[in-house]
């Protein structure tokens, strides 16, 4: 090979490398940014990464709502209506906030409370993130399945009298 061939092949190579690690880097830089939204089911089971920010997003909880006089601190439920979680805000909230709406509120746990660095709520009312009605969807769905899989007491009762006579042959 000549110099001439040698130097672009150097060039190329250099370019190929020079994005690798631009590519690499703005990779990095969105996953730090990234925040995942989980509903309150999923944050009591523990489904979250400890220690980072995330989403939590479903419907605040009639009669949960709690402000302290004198300051923007709030303390309200939200609930995917399996499970309820707690979370603490200090801000302005927006002004669709209200019990029964749905909300996402992005921030971190701390001390089994979701504290909220920002509060979001819907913008009408029949709108729901389709994040949070699909988080609210799985949660439904894990519960019915999780009762279909526990017996009623009613067919507790009517199993064991059956057990019992079994046992009681002539």
């Amino acid at each position: 090979m000549n110099s001439v061939k040698k130097q672009r092949m150097l060039v190329a190579i250099l370019v190929v490398i020079a994005a690798s690690v631009a590519v690499t880097f703005v990779t990095f830089a969105l996953q730090s940014n990234m925040t995942y939204l989980y509903s309150p089911s999923e944050v009591h089971e523990g489904q979250v990464p400890s220690g980072s920010a995330f989403r939590i997003g479903g419907v605040v909880k009639e009669a949960s709502v709690k402000r302290q006089a004198g300051s923007l601190d709030v303390e309200f439920q939200v609930t995917d209506r399996i499970r309820d979680y707690p979370v603490r805000y200090s801000g302005i909230l927006p002004d669709l906030f209200r019990e029964g709406q749905t909300v996402i509120a992005r921030g971190e746990i701390d001390n089994g409370v979701f504290v909220a660095k920002e509060v979001l709520a819907k913008h009408d009312e029949t709108y729901m993130p389709p994040e949070v009605a699909e988080k609210i969807a799985e949660a439904h769905a894990k519960a019915a399945q999780v009762k279909q899989a526990t017996p009623t007491t009613a067919e507790q009762t009517a199993v064991e009298p059956a057990a019992q006579t079994e046992g009681e042959g002539p």
